[in-house]
């Protein structure tokens, strides 16, 4: 692919599709995004993200599983690659109250760790019922964290607790902040990904997104915080 060195700017490879919405028992939602930022030339850079999501709804129960990644690649050698998986089921307990489960497995090459998964049960509450453009879910529950990596194995209890939060400020965008606070015995995960999508003609929208991890308590010569920053086109339909 790089056989043929040119002097070309960095090509920005910006694509994310389908999207449709689930209203009724047994319908299924997805989106898939997909970003890439692609050097050839005195420097031979590939930097590829993506993103799934797949949300059904059966009875009483919603369904969400996620799953986003990325992986760096400079001049032939791997510079980052992290995997992030989550599968999320919801039962609503009353108009404003709900039921959440939670597992998530997370790889990521160069933060010490193999991988580290967890499972939560929380209780959940809807805020701002009563404004149209606005939303907020809060949560917290108890769950159990395992780490696999190079100092050995790690089993905690943690307690997650979880904010999301949505503001459509017009009729073509809308801001998005996602916190999730998962204190454990050993070691906490502090997660933040902030985001504004805004429609630029009919069916795309552009978006910009930042997400953040800090662990309290990391293998040695790891650093504790890792930010992404992305800017994607939104293709829905």
């Amino acid at each position: 692919m790089f056989s043929r060195k040119v002097q070309l700017p960095a090509l920005l490879l910006l694509a994310a599709a389908g999207h449709s919405v689930a209203q009724q028992p047994g319908d299924l939602t997805t989106e898939i995004e997909l970003g890439a930022i692609i050097t050839s030339g005195n420097t031979q850079e590939r930097n590829v993200a993506y993103g799934v999501t797949v949300d059904y709804l059966l009875n009483d129960w919603e369904y969400q599983f996620t799953s986003d990644g990325l992986r760096n690649n400079k001049d032939g050698k791997t510079t980052a690659q992290r995997f992030y998986h989550v599968a999320r089921a919801r039962r609503d307990l009353s108009e404003n109250n709900f039921l959440g489960l939670r597992g998530a497995y997370e790889a990521d090459r160069f933060n010490g760790y193999d991988y580290q998964a967890d499972i939560t049960a929380t209780y959940g509450h809807t805020w701002l019922t009563t404004v149209d453009n606005m939303s907020l879910d809060t949560e917290i529950g108890p769950g159990y964290r395992n780490s696999e990596g190079e100092e050995g194995s790690l089993s905690e209890l943690i307690l997650r607790a979880a904010a999301e939060y949505e503001w459509g400020i017009s009729e073509t965008a809308n801001f998005y902040q996602n916190l999730a606070l998962e204190f454990g015995q050993d070691s906490s995960i502090y997660r933040s990904e902030s985001g504004i999508e805004t429609e630029v003609m009919e069916n795309i929208s552009l978006r910009f997104s930042i997400n953040i991890r800090h662990q309290t308590e990391v293998p040695e010569d790891r650093k504790k915080t890792d930010t992404q920053t992305s800017i994607t086109l939104v293709w829905t339909f």
